[in-house]
């Protein structure tokens, strides 16, 4: 979509409106998005699954997310895009910026880091830096080792409890936005309820304030496996850009995700 800006994504959560996103990697892809009228897009680390081949995220680096981006950024001149930061490249609140100013020099409009309290420094230290901020809770696969595999999170109270308190202080730091991965959907729709910047679900059920998938689940084309929370759009239509169309409506009608993509 031409000319997205937060303070459009901001209207949009205001206003009720779902705001529906995509992973891209490609100019390619990223044109035909962006015709398609995606809110935005993000230059993800799952290109490491999906393009590299890899078994997790934690092998990409900051100059392949920043190739990605200039790719995606020439196929989309106007598309907003987000662009992750991989593993270990925020270790510090100093790296952080380093590495971020790469991708914002690359085209990316804002970064996305995976955590919680430990980030906060971080999180402000580039805001001040005119860096906007995504922020990452639930299910974050960067600490899949930690995590011990790819798992529901926020189903006892108290983990529950704590991601609403994770949630508030990245906001209260400066995050614009927020990401929630694999979270029961009535945490979902909690912590939407208590942010007052857009909450971005996968696997976080149908109320938060929009969704985002990667773009080979969408597709179907990650055959192997398909987690709970996708749905193959290609199946139920002729073509990619008819997939994406649909994608973004069954977003705005809430009706992606279902309960059958969803966490109880």
């Amino acid at each position: 979509m031409a000319g997205m800006t937060i303070s459009k994504l901001n209207q949009m959560k205001a206003a009720g409106e779902k705001i529906a996103s995509l992973t891209a990697y490609d100019a390619t892809f990223a044109k035909l998005f962006a015709q398609c009228g995606i809110d935005f897009m993000l230059v993800g680390d799952s290109l490491g699954n999906v393009v590299q081949g890899q078994t997790s995220t934690l092998p990409v680096t900051v100059e392949q997310i920043a190739y990605h981006t200039e790719a995606v950024r020439r196929g989309a001149p106007e598309a907003f895009i987000i662009a992750d930061m991989p593993f270990m490249s925020y270790a510090t609140p100093e790296q952080a910026c380093l590495e971020a100013a790469k991708l914002m020099r690359a085209g990316a409009n804002m970064v996305k880091l995976e955590g919680g309290e430990w980030l906060l420094d971080t999180i402000r230290m580039l805001v001040e830096r005119s860096v906007p901020v995504c922020a990452h809770l639930g299910l974050m696969p960067q600490s899949v080792n930690l995590l011990g595999g790819y798992k529901i999170q926020g189903r006892d109270q108290a983990m529950a409890a704590n991601t609403v308190r994770q949630a508030l202080a990245a906001q209260q730091a400066g995050a614009q936005l927020l990401v929630l991965e694999c979270v029961p959907t009535e945490l979902g729709e909690l912590i939407s309820s208590k942010l007052s910047i857009p909450v971005i679900g996968i696997g976080a059920g149908v109320k938060t304030d929009g969704q985002i998938l990667v773009m080979h689940d969408m597709f179907g084309l990650n055959s192997d496996y398909l987690p709970k929370f996708v749905k193959n759009f290609l199946a139920e239509t002729s073509d990619f850009a008819a997939a994406v169309e649909l994608y973004i409506q069954q977003v705005k009608e809430g009706t992606f995700p279902g309960p059958e993509h969803s966490f109880e």
